[in-house]
């Protein structure tokens, strides 16, 4: 890979934690009643949206449909089979027991948006039309509204449907 492809990739990197920071940080001034400084972090959080975009775009990594089920599809199973499991036994080792369970419920998740992304690469153009609904205490997706959480227990008011245009 060249000098600029590995820059790229780096940008693309710190851009998509800037914006997930920044989204955070945006959550934690509205928690403390400073709206205005969380609209300023949601600005930014947008911006380097768009930057990461840009880099990702210029890499060369936005393929078609096909490719970016499979590409999505591939990433999903690395972190439930490899990835997460490593860092639940580290969490267990070191006796961070609730940081362990976070991990099992992310890897859990991991596990169900790789069958969702393998229904879409097996029919792309056979997909329900249906909404999805994300858990805020897990991130579990569901298809359509979920009465509660299979995989961290939250009751039906955990769950935000997802829009159709997200950035």
């Amino acid at each position: 890979m060249s000098k600029t492809k590995e820059n790229l990739m780096a940008a693309f990197a710190g851009e998509s934690q800037a914006n997930r920071k920044y989204l955070a940080y945006a959550k934690a001034a509205d928690d403390e009643g400073l709206p205005q400084v969380a609209k300023l972090f949601r600005a930014a959080a947008a911006a380097e949206t768009i930057h990461a975009h840009a880099h990702l775009k210029n890499a060369g990594k936005i393929g078609n449909t096909a490719a970016n089920l499979k590409d999505a599809l591939d990433g999903e199973n690395y972190e439930f089979v490899k990835m997460y499991p490593g860092m639940i036994k580290d969490a267990k080792d070191e006796g961070e027991n609730a940081i362990a369970k976070y991990f099992e419920y992310a890897c859990n998740v991991e596990k169900a948006h790789a069958g969702l992304y393998k229904k879409a690469v097996d029919n792309p153009k056979g997909l329900t039309a249906t909404d999805y609904y994300v858990c805020k205490v897990c991130g579990y997706t569901h298809e359509g509204p979920c009465n509660s959480c299979p995989v961290c227990g939250a009751a039906a008011a955990a769950f935000f449907k997802v829009g159709d245009c997200c950035s």
